[in-house]
């Protein structure tokens, strides 16, 4: 077997793989005495068919699927011995590549067009300037978050009177002449919140009302145009809500009021775990650093983004054999058109220098990902996942456990892999250059993400 490698420029290349009767005999031999052992021919009893008649039913057949194996094995071996970093996937040629007889050739030839990816080369050091915006953690956003963790720590209490943030829970029943409609609508534990209601009128009734006291109310004035809002309420289907415009009397009998939690120890130790802080001030000022970790990962994220169009510039134009990535585009995914393809190439290319752009500095730098970076980081997320729901206190075993079933996903696996290598990468370009740092609001560090 012979293999050789032709370079057409920096972009392309050509790998010419010759394979000849040597290659395959004893294997197409070998595949045939089995077909031999299993076949079922009428007239014959099973392992004595003639090995003549064998040949004749199968070997086309062995020796094809036995080419195809030698190609398909040895093409991306030689790739992998030779170290050759191709884009995307080696393609059948469509110009040299001869026809293939396998009825008369010993010998067959095989020609392959591959897209190499283009050498880059990047010179970093603390004269490249590259943005970072630091979010202000001021007292108004601190002052927020203290009300947020009141509000999802505080209590629920039963209370006489209704103010317009209460939830009341109460009889519904539909009325014809100000009395109870014979076959009407009934239904027990009806739940309104004054707050939602649309139409202030109907919204004053519950507001003037108290525990055992009842409102005549039109669900449909109230709603108007939500009908999946009457419907629920009502508990009947959408299409009955059109015939529901009238009025219902509504029994309150229980009324529920979110009181928000005390700002005091109690409050404390919920958040943040028990006797972690103990004043209002160490609160505040946790909060604080809770909140600026949660806008770091944003932060790198930005970095990062900035970073490419530096790092872009500095690795210049790269050439790339178009012609051969767009045919590969095009058979990778039998969705993709040539229109479309058409269409998203420069996206697709930019992205791609991108990519190659960090590889080439991970590759040169030793940038790696070990399995404790991967466990660390999927503990990361799932941190930051309790804390979006105010969870901050969440024991190491079930933050731990809770990791080990993230990375027992395939797909998650991968993606928590690609995140901490970029957090690797992230890590070593803010070590490397000179970062332009900016305070900023959150408002204006969101409008970031506008352009």
């Amino acid at each position: 077997m012979n293999i050789s490698l032709t370079n057409k420029d920096a972009s392309r290349g050509m790998i010419t793989m010759e394979i000849v009767k040597e290659d395959y005999a004893e294997q197409v031999e070998k595949s045939l005495r089995n077909f031999r052992q299993k076949a079922n021919v009428p007239g014959f009893r099973k392992g004595m068919v003639p090995m003549g008649m064998v040949k004749k039913m199968y070997g086309k057949h062995v020796l094809v699927e036995e080419v195809n194996k030698l190609v398909s094995d040895n093409l991306y071996k030689y790739i992998r011995e030779e170290k050759l970093n191709i884009l995307g996937e080696p393609l059948p040629n469509e110009e040299i590549q001869k026809p293939l007889n396998f009825d008369t050739d010993e010998t067959f030839e095989f020609v392959f067009d591959i897209a190499l990816a283009p050498e880059i080369e990047i010179e970093l050091n603390k004269k490249t300037k590259i943005p970072f915006y630091q979010v202000t953690i001021d007292d108004d956003m601190v002052e927020k978050q203290v009300e947020s963790y009141r509000q999802n720590f505080g209590t629920y209490e039963q209370v006489k009177d209704v103010e317009e943030r209460d939830m009341i829970k109460g009889l519904v029943v539909e009325l014809e002449n100000d009395l109870p409609k014979e076959g009407g609508i009934r239904t027990e534990e009806s739940v309104v919140m004054p707050m939602y209601i649309k139409d202030e009128a109907e919204k004053a009734k519950f507001m003037e009302a108290g525990l055992n006291s009842v409102v005549i109310f039109n669900p449909f004035k109230a709603y108007e145009g939500a009908e999946a809002e009457i419907a629920a309420f009502l508990k009947i289907e959408k299409d009955q809500v059109a015939a529901t415009n009238t009025d219902f009397s509504f029994e309150i009998q229980e009324i529920t009021r979110h009181q928000m939690g005390e700002l005091n120890q109690e409050l404390f130790d919920k958040v943040f775990g028990e006797g972690v802080v103990t004043t209002e001030e160490e609160f505040k000022s946790r909060i604080r650093a809770v909140l600026a970790e949660q806008f770091a990962p944003q932060a790198d994220y930005k970095f990062l983004t900035d970073a490419r169009a530096v790092l872009a510039k500095k690795a210049g134009d790269l050439p790339f054999a178009d012609d051969l990535l767009k045919r590969w585009l095009l058979l990778a995914n039998e969705k993709n058109t040539p229109e479309k393809i058409e269409a998203e190439y420069p996206q697709i290319i930019d992205d791609l220098k991108f990519h190659l752009v960090k590889e080439t500095i991970i590759r040169k730098n030793d940038i790696k990902v070990e399995e404790e970076d991967v466990n660390l980081f999927a503990r990361r997320v799932a941190k930051s996942q309790f804390a979006q729901y105010g969870m901050l206190s969440v024991p190491d075993d079930i933050l731990d456990n809770y990791a080990k079933d993230m990375l027992k996903n395939k797909e998650t696996l991968q993606n928590v892999i690609d995140r901490a290598v970029e957090d690797k990468l992230t890590a070593w370009l803010k070590d490397h250059v000179k970062l332009d740092t900016k305070e900023v609001t959150i408002d204006e560090f969101n409008k970031l993400f506008e352009a």
